[in-house]
């Protein structure tokens, strides 16, 4: 439910999250889901806190971008470039530290560190023959970054890239470089959020994860209330025993 819900109402999702979290609080993929979908949600503190102890519970790298981006949401984009520069960030792969990367640049434009931004988003995977929705959004950022620094043509040329590259019409790309063919400012209201997970078909199924979370806590609960139970009449049986002597 939490999956299906978090484009389509983020706030009706973050309710169906919370309410998980109240049945199986001490399941990590609760929290982890109660996290992403405050985040979708716009509640910064509230996602960050809810990661944080995903975190703690499961141990990993997994949703650095989320947890910086939740950062710079706060007004705190020193923050986020700090877990971009930390060893858990050095762990991250593949379109992960794409995400990362395009949270960090962001920060360093929150910053007015244009170039710095631009240079952040200089890597390998920076290549216009390839496609889909990593590649997108990654030309996107940096033709935006490009754009801040007074660099007109080249964001231009960036921003056809990621038109190109976004098979999904995931952005406005074609609009922005439309828009700046035509000698337009090229701004634009879109604004991205982190994807948690580039690769739909490997799409964590969140519901079926936290309804069994939620019977393994119960089921938790139950055998601690039993154990308490059998404590107290083995209790009972030796106080008997002792009033006998």
């Amino acid at each position: 439910m939490v999956a299906q819900l978090l484009d389509e109402d983020p706030e009706l999702a973050l309710e169906h999250a919370r309410a998980a979290r109240q049945r199986a609080g001490r399941i990590a993929v609760v929290r982890e889901t109660a996290g992403v979908a405050a985040y979708h949600a716009g509640e910064w503190a509230e996602a960050l806190s809810e990661l944080r102890t995903a975190r703690r519970m499961s141990g990993g790298s997994g949703l650095l971008a989320v947890m910086a981006d939740c950062e710079r949401g706060l007004g705190r984009p020193e923050r986020a470039i700090e877990l971009g520069r930390s060893d858990e960030a050095r762990l991250l792969k593949g379109d992960e530290a794409t995400e990362l990367r395009i949270v960090v640049a962001g920060a360093r434009m929150d910053l007015g560190q244009y170039d710095q931004a631009v240079v952040t988003l200089q890597t390998p995977e920076l290549d216009p023959a390839r496609t889909g929705s990593a590649s997108a959004r990654l030309f996107y950022a940096y033709a935006e970054a490009l754009l801040a620094a007074g660099r007109r043509e080249e964001a231009l040329t960036w921003f056809m890239n990621a038109a190109s590259a976004d098979t999904e019409g995931e952005t406005d790309a074609e609009d922005r470089a439309s828009d700046l063919a035509e000698g337009g400012s090229g701004r634009s209201d879109w604004t991205a959020t982190v994807s948690e997970d580039e690769d739909d078909s490997d799409e964590p199924d969140w519901t079926a994860q936290v309804e069994d979370g939620i019977e393994d806590d119960e089921d938790a609960d139950a055998e601690d209330d039993e154990d308490d139970f059998v404590a107290g009449q083995d209790g009972d049986t030796a106080e008997d025993g002792d009033g006998k002597k």
